[in-house]
């Protein structure tokens, strides 16, 4: 469908204003900033808050100041550590600001890199005539602590075509600066727990386009000898023929219900050596121009400015990658179909009592691919028209288990894994109607055990991905045309702390004489509606429609932000702080602490 040039207000600044978490974080003040949104605007906004930070003495290092994305050429930067700051730290925050000038531009991806390592990953606003959008993102890059330590070269990939295609001007120029922040060690903060080695997989250089289920993003990698612990956070952002691979379809029924091959179904399977190693379920992102921009204008979707990596613990194979010699690990998506673009943190932690870790790994029993079934119900009437349903399942249940032998005993690391993924898609397709409707879910719940010395410790997350979205075209009695698009997507996630050691007690604090694991949990929905009008000719005419999101996130110390947005046709109209939202979350860490005990 060929969208027509939006026209939209100029937007105010945002005022900047500081939110204080609700409840002790053993001792600690937290404080999350966030830009106060401007009702009336049309201005890209998000309910997401800041990283949370301590209110103590801080030091800024700029990475770029305005830099001016309007080609494909990849932009280097350098970073010199803070002589202000000198590690350790006990935290660092990467943050960015972007405008798009007004006009027309398409959503672009933006990818940042830090001494190989991706420290940001998302996409871009659209501009419209009257409207140059801007916003901020940050990230909590505390783990890549070891690379920040020394100077690094870092490069930021953000392809902008300006110029005339096909007749149409796209003169949007991309904008951004970015910079970090470090909380050292003062006034009683504690360094973080931090990785002993970073390597960005693939490097400076970006991405890796992933086409079909057989290509991988291969790393090798020679590691010390004393590996105790490895995690591997992993970004798998759909493009191309794969940008709405939710709505696709098996292939014998893409051409029929006009709609992409593949089915339904992707998923990021990780390896080592070409040996099964884990898992990472793919997020349905939609960007600022997917399927109808109205619908993210001015919320976007969740997570569509600023992804987040899915955490994978390969620390099972700690022993296998301290025999000294080259390993390699590869990440593939299943079902690609041109294309998923991938890259990679792998974080590595060492036995500082050993030079030397050896061990293997004693079970292994999750298969290199899925074995997802298909439903096909789709039927065709004598004249041609198609109604029913077509449906894709997978099923995921695995353990992995290392023994592996330190400096303090004999280590038992099992990581067991339970995903389930279901997308239905129910179809209707006549002389005056297209309409698909789509219900998909992902969940799962994945745990590390670690023995040592018979003391048990186990750590692990848990996801729910609920996604909906309805397209409904349909041509009216005075031959115009209606199309209504209502989307829900939805985000619970909850995380015990990952961190190595199963002697380790660095994610429990004592809150009123009660030992309590550290627990993270985020809710967050974007729910969006709109209705786009066309007259008899194809023209067109104009459309109506709202959004909200509701972004909350807590932890099991009694900190929490919640914030939520409502706009209607474009306009934020709207948003509201409420505490009483912290509680939707409260069952989420409940459900972490009883089953990760």
């Amino acid at each position: 469908m060929q969208y027509p040039t939006f026209v939209r207000r100029i937007v105010v600044i945002a005022a900047a204003g500081v939110l204080t978490s609700v409840g002790a974080m053993a001792g600690r003040a937290q404080v999350i900033i966030a830009h106060q949104p401007v009702v009336g605007s049309s201005n890209t906004v998000s309910a997401d808050p800041r990283v949370p930070r301590s209110n103590r003495e801080h030091c800024t290092v700029d990475l770029f100041s305005n830099l001016e994305f309007a080609d494909f050429n990849t932009k280097n930067f350098s970073y010199t550590p803070p002589a202000n700051c000198p590690g350790p730290w006990a935290k660092v925050i990467f943050a960015a600001d972007f405008t798009v000038t007004k006009g027309r531009q398409y959503d672009r991806t933006a990818q940042f890199y830090l001494g190989g390592a991706n420290i940001f990953f998302g996409t871009t606003a659209e501009p419209r005539a009257k409207l140059s959008p801007y916003w901020h993102v940050e990230n909590d890059i505390t783990d890549l602590s070891a690379l920040l330590k020394n100077p690094q070269a870092g490069t930021a990939i953000l392809g902008n075509f300006v110029g005339v295609y096909q007749g149409v001007l796209f003169d949007g120029l991309i904008y951004s600066s970015a910079h970090l922040v470090f909380y050292p060690v003062t006034n009683g903060l504690q360094a973080a727990e931090v990785p002993d080695l970073v390597i960005g997989m693939p490097g400076n250089s970006g991405s890796v386009a992933l086409n079909t289920t057989g290509s991988q993003l291969l790393q090798s990698v020679t590691l010390p000898t004393n590996v105790e612990a490895a995690y591997l956070d992993v970004i798998a952002q759909s493009q191309s023929n794969d940008e709405f691979w939710y709505l696709c379809v098996p292939d014998a029924l893409s051409s029929l219900l006009q709609s992409c091959g593949s089915t339904g179904f992707r998923e990021t399977e990780i390896s080592i050596d070409g040996i099964p190693a884990g898992v990472a379920p793919i997020y349905p992102w939609i960007y600022t121009g997917g399927i109808d921009p109205y619908l993210w204008e001015p919320i976007p979707g969740v997570q569509t400015l600023n992804f987040k990596p899915f955490r994978v613990d390969l620390s099972p194979f700690a022993g296998v990658l301290s025999n000294g010699q080259s390993h390699t690990v590869g990440i593939s998506v299943f079902n690609a179909d041109s294309y998923f673009s991938v890259t990679g943190n792998l974080f590595v932690y060492t036995d500082k009592g050993s030079t030397q870790v050896t061990g293997s790994i004693v079970r292994n029993d999750l298969a290199a691919e899925p074995t997802p079934g298909i439903i096909n119900k789709i039927a065709t009437d004598a004249n041609g028209f198609v109604s029913g349903y077509v449906a894709v399942g997978s099923d995921r249940a695995y353990t992995i288990e290392g023994l592996n032998h330190t400096s303090h005993g004999d280590v038992s690391t099992r990581v067991d894994g339970v995903i389930k993924f279901r997308n239905t898609q129910r179809f209707v397709i006549n002389a005056t109607a297209y309409k698909q409707h789509l219900v998909q879910s992902t969940t799962g719940a994945i745990a590390t055990t670690s023995i040592s010395n018979g003391k048990k410790r186990v750590d692990g997350q848990t996801i729910d991905y609920p996604f909906s979205f309805n397209y409904d075209q349909v041509t009216n009695s005075d031959g115009s045309i209606t199309v209504n698009n209502v989307s829900d997507q939805k985000l619970f996630t909850a995380v015990k702390a990952l961190v190595p050691n199963a002697h380790s007690e660095s994610n429990v604090r004592i809150v009123n004489g009660v030992p309590i694991p550290e627990v993270n949990a985020i809710r967050d929905e974007v729910a969006s509606q709109d209705a786009l009008q066309y007259d008899a000719s194809g023209n067109y005419t104009g459309h109506s429609g709202h959004s909200s999101q509701t972004y909350v996130w807590a932890d099991s110390y009694g900190n929490c932000w919640s914030r939520t947005l409502s706009a209607t046709d474009a306009i934020l109209t709207g948003w509201i702080d409420d505490g009483a939202q912290c509680k939707t979350v409260q069952p989420l860490i409940d459900t972490v602490l009883q089953r990760f005990k």
